[in-house]
C-alpha cells in the first residue's frame, strides 16, 4: 500500500451536491432550534469556489407574521438579526464540519416583506493544490 487516500466515491460534482443538501439541512435544523420553526424553502449552492449561499424561503412565524402584517418589518429584521448572530458559532460549526473547511466570515440577512432568508458563508481559500 501507498498509504494514499482513498479515492471517494462518485462524481466531485456529486460530492459537492450531497455537501449542499447536508448544509441545507443543517440550516433548516438551526432555524427550527433558534426559532421555532424551520423553512418549508432551502436551497443550498457555491457561488465560487469559497462562497456557499444558503437561501431559506417560509421560515417566519406566526408572531413574526403578525409583525409583518403590523408594517413593523425594521423591529423584525433586527431581531432576526440578533437571533441569527447569537447563534452565529452554530452556524460556522456546521458548515466547517460538513465542509471541511474553515469559515472565514459569515453573513446573514433577511427580507421581511417576502419571507426569504440568507446565509452566506464565505470559506477560507483552498490551497493551490486543493488541499484543505
Amino acid at each position: 500500500m501507498d498509504g494514499g487516500a482513498t479515492p471517494q466515491p462518485g462524481t466531485e460534482a456529486e460530492r459537492a451536491g450531497l455537501i449542499m443538501v447536508e448544509v441545507s439541512n443543517a440550516m433548516v435544523r438551526l432555524y427550527k432550534d433558534l426559532f421555532g420553526r424551520g423553512p418549508t424553502k432551502t436551497k443550498t449552492s457555491y457561488a465560487g469556489p469559497d462562497l456557499i449561499v444558503s437561501t431559506l424561503e417560509n421560515s417566519l412565524t406566526r408572531i413574526e407574521r403578525t409583525m409583518v402584517e403590523a408594517g413593523e418589518h425594521e423591529r423584525l429584521r433586527d431581531l432576526r438579526m440578533h437571533f441569527q448572530y447569537l447563534g452565529e458559532d452554530d452556524f460556522v460549526g456546521a458548515v466547517e464540519k460538513i465542509t471541511g473547511r474553515k469559515v472565514r466570515a459569515f453573513v446573514s440577512g433577511v427580507d421581511t416583506k417576502r419571507d426569504v432568508a440568507s446565509e452566506l458563508f464565505y470559506l477560507e481559500p483552498l490551497a493551490e493544490d486543493g488541499a484543505r
